[in-house]
């Protein structure tokens, strides 16, 4: 294998193999990846501008019985500190998520072993209701496994049931690394790596849009994460004609603070800016039939999150009004409506409000800018 001859296939989206991928990582030059990445995205998004979304994340409950060691936020069934969610709690979290000019709740929990599929659909149908433009990003392949094994049906016919009753798109998180070796050391209660795809090719069948992720950067290998990379490539391919599919891709690294993975086996988060930007770039390369790239702004900060918009990212993500359970592990980084616009102005971009279908949005009127105090 050759540097220059995968870089000139990629330019052309040619799907470049697990074991191309890896020696492009080991062997490629930072600069030359980013110049190739960047390439690919001027032709994916020719409007040239940076997307970004307002958004809050909400957690139906904390409540979580898949144990995983890197999450600082769940809590065991019955524990002083477990809540679920109730409605009027929702209904001022999502006015005060309209005031500061957002649409959407990213909704998640965990494996909550009471909470079946009529809570979900109760819930969705309460919220629409009440607020009818308000856009639901909720679950993830985990949950949806979780549901169908309480609820003995397929995995399809749980997610038709959620669009039904007002899930908009379903989002990307539980697949950390896919390959099962990885998951039964960190997250051995969530489902296997393949019933994560299986999940998401069920979802492509009903035309719900998703997003895919990696978290990386903990115990897995190099060839782990091309792996992982394949597999999402192999699945976008799957996608029926005209439906959304996989829209964004979301790598991050491992956040450690305080985790099990950190306290029990020594694992920390040593992932670089240069190899952030690498992976930013690598994943353009290897992902070319998924036309959005999200850098982490959360999890690397602003800095390295504005080099990798040179490298193959074309989004900058939410500025999620609230956020708990990354920052739990010590992500600390926040931005609001303003300062993400001027980040992304200061790489020489100019920045686009989206939605979750990366759908141009105005600017609303009369909107309030949050205030971080935390």
């Amino acid at each position: 294998m050759k540097v220059n001859e995968l870089l000139k296939r990629a330019l052309h989206f040619e799907f470049l193999s697990q074991e191309e991928g890896v020696f492009l990582y080991h062997n490629a030059a930072t600069a030359d990846l980013a110049y190739v990445a960047n390439e690919l995205r001027k032709i994916q998004v020719p409007h040239g501008k940076v997307t970004w979304q307002i958004d809050r994340n909400v957690n139906t409950t904390n409540v979580c019985i898949a144990n995983c060691k890197f999450c600082n936020f769940f809590r065991r069934p019955g524990h002083d500190d477990s809540y679920i969610t109730d409605i009027e709690t929702y209904k001022q979290k999502i006015e005060e998520t309209f005031k500061f000019g957002g649409d959407q709740l990213l909704l998640q929990g965990g494996h909550h072993p009471d909470l079946g599929l009529s809570f979900y659909t109760d819930l969705y149908k309460q919220l629409k209701e009440l607020y009818p433009n308000l856009r639901l990003h909720s679950l993830g392949p985990p949950e949806i496994a979780h549901i169908a094994k309480l609820e003995n049906l397929p995995h399809i016919d749980v997610l038709r049931a959620l669009k039904e009753s007002g899930l908009d798109s379903l989002p990307g998180a539980g697949a950390e690394i896919l390959n099962d070796r990885v998951r039964r050391l960190i997250s051995k209660g969530k489902c296997a790596g393949q019933e994560w795809l299986d999940v998401m090719r069920a979802a492509h069948k009903i035309n719900l849009p998703t997003s895919a992720t990696m978290m990386f950067g903990h115990i897995e290998t190099i060839e782990e994460r091309f792996e992982h990379l394949v597999w999402i490539r192999e699945v976008q391919a799957e996608k029926p004609v005209d439906h959304y599919g996989f829209i964004a891709f979301i790598p991050w690294p491992f956040q450690d603070d305080g985790t099990l993975l950190k306290r029990l086996r020594g694992i920390t988060n040593n992932v670089t800016g240069d190899e952030y930007i690498r992976m930013i770039a690598l994943s353009r390369i290897m992902l070319p039939n998924v036309k959005n790239i999200q850098a982490s702004w959360l999890t690397v900060g602003k800095r390295t999150a504005q080099l990798c918009l040179h490298a193959g990212a074309n989004d900058f993500g939410s500025i999620m009004i609230e956020e708990n359970v990354v920052s739990a592990a010590g992500a600390p980084h926040r931005f609001t409506s303003a300062s993400i616009q001027e980040a992304i102005q200061e790489a020489g971009f100019e920045p686009q409000l989206r939605n979750q279908i990366y759908d141009f949005r105005k600017m609303p009127e009369n909107m309030e800018i949050q205030v971080i105090d935390y």
